[in-house]
């Protein structure tokens, strides 16, 4: 499974961004698809993640009230939709694939979003 992220840049304090992912390869029909995001010096935590078949979502506490996951499953895609960021928002953000059934997981390659006061 290949992932590609997109969406990244810069933004002010109170602004948005969207982040988009697409899955590509063998993609199984039981799959999870998220984002997590590392600062620097800082473990890499959950911001997202949404699964395939009943769209459940799951939230960091960073994230809720303030972000929104979504998926579109016919083009193996995830989005995170990011409103009212924060300096604190500042990381790069990690597209995550997991195939539930065969307990493997993949990462994208990153995307940075920077959050200016």
């Amino acid at each position: 499974v290949q992932l590609q992220a997109s969406g990244g840049g810069l933004v002010q304090t109170g602004g948005s961004l969207t982040l988009s992912c697409a899955a590509s390869g063998s993609i199984s029909s039981a799959n999870v698809m998220g984002w997590y995001r590392q600062a620097p010096g800082k473990e890499r935590d959950l911001v997202a993640q949404i699964t395939s078949r009943r769209q459940v979502t799951e939230y960091g506490d960073s994230a809720k009230g303030r972000f929104t996951i979504s998926r579109d499953n016919t083009k193996n895609m995830v989005i995170l939709q990011m409103d009212n960021l924060e300096p604190e928002d500042t990381a790069r953000y990690y597209c995550l694939y997991v195939a539930v059934l065969e307990n493997t997981m993949y990462w994208g390659q990153g995307t940075l979003v920077t959050v200016s006061s």
